[in-house]
């Protein structure tokens, strides 16, 4: 448990106990409570066989936006300041197991975001299962506490269903850089239920393999990912992506804007990865394509495909370099960055367009982070999109490019 931890929890108790306490002016027994406390947590900290840690993130975003973002109001400039996530954790280790458990607040309501139980294998194979990510895009992969822009790309929150109650296996060999990750789940995203009409469970089946060359300020990452998603006859979710801008009244990416949605009885969904990092520098790309196989046969959505792609770079003006987790095959920020200054730069493009319906939108970002600790950073973010397609006036009429403006600031704990 981290020292600021074991603080936090002091001073929490300090402040339920005073209630009672202190009313009754019985300062030595508050005293004694706060020594007995000290002693359990030293003696969870020094037990071999028990290792618990306790955190979390608070992330407060304002957003500007016009045009296109804001199509239902004729385009005019529309604002927010909102919490994007307030989330906490609690996991822990006890020989070759772990488990962990994520929780996200807002207002009014909780939400389990991953609830994992993780056994680790000694030849380096390890299986989970729960509430857990599916392996399925390096951007979507990355923490949102790592990621370099305010808003994941369009691919990544096209293609990936993020969280899933489901299993998974995955290893890592670091003579060959080779990893690979493949997992069941219930498949209740992109507008699919997790059951049919028969009330039968339906499953999606996930597999990505990578291979990473590393050394110090120098790596290399290939990937590729697959995905077969039972959808059990419920539609296809219309609104693919938002463009990038948190908590606007328009998704710009809707394969359905100007036509119907289209019940499928499954969907494909391919990518592939490439990153790679010199000193300061770090170059990310994907592509990935999803494929319809409609519940009817005759409907003119059968077999189509979209398809997406992002190009971004990132770089430290003071020479600080990003971590690549091999094992895990993603980025995170610099350990134990201080005081330190990132720009980013990312095009990204979500086509979900067909010859009678659909949009297609291009968005173009251009970042900045300051990080004045590993735990507080603040961001601003600068987004354009173009939009088109036939759908594009049934969606935002007139309206086809926006204007967006974030800001972020993030503290960990």
């Amino acid at each position: 448990m981290k020292a600021s931890n074991t603080q936090l929890a002091l001073a929490v108790a300090a402040a339920l106990a005073s209630t009672s306490v202190l009313a009754d002016n019985d300062t030595q027994k508050l005293q004694e409570q706060l020594d007995a406390l000290q002693k359990e947590v030293s003696a969870l900290k020094t037990t071999s066989g028990f290792n618990l840690e306790f955190g979390g993130r608070v992330q407060l975003d304002y957003n500007y936006f016009d045009g296109a973002y804001n199509a239902d109001n004729e385009g005019s400039g529309g604002s927010n300041f909102f919490p994007r996530r307030i989330r906490t954790y609690v996991e822990s280790e006890h020989g070759n197991w772990d488990h962990k458990l994520l929780l996200e607040f807002a207002e009014g309501t909780a939400e389990i975001v991953m609830a994992r139980v993780r056994y680790a294998f000694d030849n380096g194979l390890k299986v989970k299962a729960g509430k857990i990510r599916e392996d399925i895009s390096l951007n979507a992969l990355t923490s949102s506490k790592h990621i370099n822009t305010i808003e994941r790309s369009s691919l990544a929150n096209t293609f990936s269903p993020f969280f899933r109650w489901g299993a998974s296996a995955y290893q890592y060999f670091k003579d060959s850089g080779f990893r690979y990750a493949i997992g069941v789940y219930k498949n209740d995203a992109f507008g699919a239920t997790g059951s049919d009409e028969n009330d039968k469970l339906t499953l999606a089946i996930t597999g990505r393999a990578t291979w990473s060359s590393t050394s110090p300020g120098d790596v290399i990452h290939l990937g590729v990912w697959h995905s077969y998603r039972d959808m059990g006859g419920n539609e296809l979710g219309a609104r693919f992506a938002r463009g990038e801008v948190r908590e606007t009244n328009t998704r710009l990416v809707d394969y359905a804007a100007g036509g119907v949605t289209s019940p499928l009885d499954s969907l494909s969904q391919t990518g592939l990865e490439f990153a790679y990092q010199a000193d300061s520098l770090t170059l990310e790309a994907e592509y990935a394509s999803r494929s319809l196989d409609a519940a009817n046969s005759a409907d003119f959505l059968d077999g189509e495909r979209f398809d997406g792609f992002h190009v971004s770079a990132s770089y430290f003006l003071g020479g600080e370099q990003r971590q690549y987790k091999a094992s895990s095959a993603l980025f995170v920020q610099p350990k134990n960055i201080k005081d330190a200054w990132e720009l980013v730069a990312r095009v990204s493009e979500v086509d979900a367009t067909s010859s009678l319906q659909g949009t297609k939108a291009t968005t173009y970002t251009l970042g900045t982070s300051y990080y004045v600790s590993s735990d507080i950073k603040f961001m601003g973010n600068l987004i354009y999109s173009d939009v088109e397609g036939a759908g594009t006036t049934a969606l935002v009429g007139d309206e086809d490019s926006g204007m967006g403006f974030s800001a972020r600031m993030q503290y960990l704990f």
